[in-house]
């Protein structure tokens, strides 16, 4: 029985996907169809919370991460290496190009705090030196504490700037009911691949194994993880309210959340503008510091490193690899509305592939034991796995040319 509730690994993968993608993805949203997508994060929240369920399991009651795993159950050497190579693809090189979109996100936020006053180079140089002071120094709790606190400043910000547009309730509520309007395909890929990011079940398994050695915790890392979640669906939610809210009625052109806070001064005061500003440097800051983090749980992981401190330089190399590769194409000025909306799409396409992983990993009775997948956790898992492989299929026929 759970004496009390400690938010702790699940925090992590709230501050993970409530990113500049989540706030941009949900921005556009709602700026373009107002509440009509609003459905997509509610069922996009549920299906993380399916997830990371299993994967904050695997790590508080097998004690293992989603690498580790699955090079432990996986019996051909061969399969091993393709299972590698995938991952590999996904995680690494996919967020090696990601991670420019998080510094570039923190970058628009603090620019539309202190306008055109700092150079652009500083801001991102600045955000990329305190994200990589904390990888480099920061040990697991003080970089859950530390994400933990922005988190709750990205709900507060998030939550105050919704509440000063005031939504239409009726609105909201229609919105909850399932419809894809003309053009907004990619945005329902978005939207939904924004949320339930692969590199996410690589991270909460692993920060639960460090979080919850022992293998008795699995009913904390559970709670932790149906709350924080819920609190990180809530967040993107309130985004799309405050857009859907102001700009779909106003007809103004947003390309980024930086343009809903300039859009949003108008009609809720300077408060709103400010309100955005600090979410999206939270949400930029937050996933520049969970993406590398991820990536290096992931390498490490797959890799036949053979002790604990290998595995941690390899972490912390790889991390510092990934945040750098960001820092250097974020310097360069590639429209950030372009690179973190194509990141988005990528991970709505390669997600079915981490989730089938992961549901294959949850069966094994060798490995979980008592905390192994039961029918429901079975079903609802390939629920979604069905539901990302026809929608992420429909988004890459869609990019060819073929419409459905």
């Amino acid at each position: 029985m759970i004496r009390k509730l400690t938010l702790g690994p699940g925090t992590l993968v709230a501050a993970a996907f409530i990113g500049p993608g989540t706030v941009t993805a949900c921005t556009l949203a709602g700026a373009q169809f107002g509440f009509a997508l609003l459905w997509t994060l509610v069922f996009a929240t549920l299906a993380t919370m399916i997830l990371q369920e299993m994967a904050a399991r695997l790590g508080a009651g097998a004690e293992r991460g989603l690498g580790d795993a699955l090079m432990e159950v996986i019996p051909s050497p061969a399969l091993k290496v393709a299972a590698g190579a995938l991952v590999f693809a996904a995680i690494v090189i996919g967020n090696a190009a990601y991670e420019a979109g998080n510094i570039t996100g923190g970058v628009l936020g603090l620019e539309a705090l202190l306008g055109a006053q700092v150079s652009r180079v500083f801001l991102v140089l600045g955000l990329a030196i305190l994200a990589g002071g904390i990888l480099l120094r920061g040990r697991y709790k003080t970089i859950e504490t530390f994400l933990i606190g922005l988190v709750l400043l990205m709900a507060i910000a998030f939550a105050g700037a919704a509440i000063l547009v005031r939504p239409d309730l009726s609105a909201m509520v229609g919105g909850l009911r399932p419809q894809v309007p003309e053009g907004a395909t990619l945005s329902v890929l978005a939207l939904i691949g924004t949320t339930i990011v692969p590199y996410n079940l690589f991270l909460h398994a692993a920060a639960a194994k460090q979080r919850w050695p022992g293998g008795d915790n699995v009913e904390e890392a559970r709670a932790d993880t149906l709350v924080s979640v819920g609190i990180g669906g809530l967040v993107s939610i309130l985004i799309l309210t405050s857009a859907a809210s102001t700009l779909f009625v106003q007809g103004i052109e947003v390309s980024s959340a930086a343009d809903m806070a300039r859009g949003l001064e108008p009609i809720a005061g300077p408060a709103a503008k400010y309100l955005i500003a600090i979410g999206l440097l939270a949400a930029g800051l937050t996933s520049a510091i969970t993406a590398p983090l991820a990536t290096g749980y992931a390498l490490s992981e797959i890799l036949p490193l053979q002790n604990e401190q290998t595995k941690k330089r390899c972490l912390r190399a790889t991390a510092l690899t990934i945040l750098g590769i960001g820092t250097v194409v974020s310097l360069t000025g590639i429209r950030p509305l372009s690179l973190i909306l194509i990141a988005q799409a990528a991970n709505g396409i390669l997600l079915p592939v981490v989730v089938a992983f992961l549901l294959y990993v949850m069966n094994s009775n060798r490995l979980l034991g008592l905390y192994k997948n039961g029918l429901a956790s079975n079903i609802l898992g390939s629920l979604v796995l069905v539901f990302a492989l026809g929608l992420g299929s429909r988004g890459l026929l869609r990019a060819f040319g073929v419409e459905l």
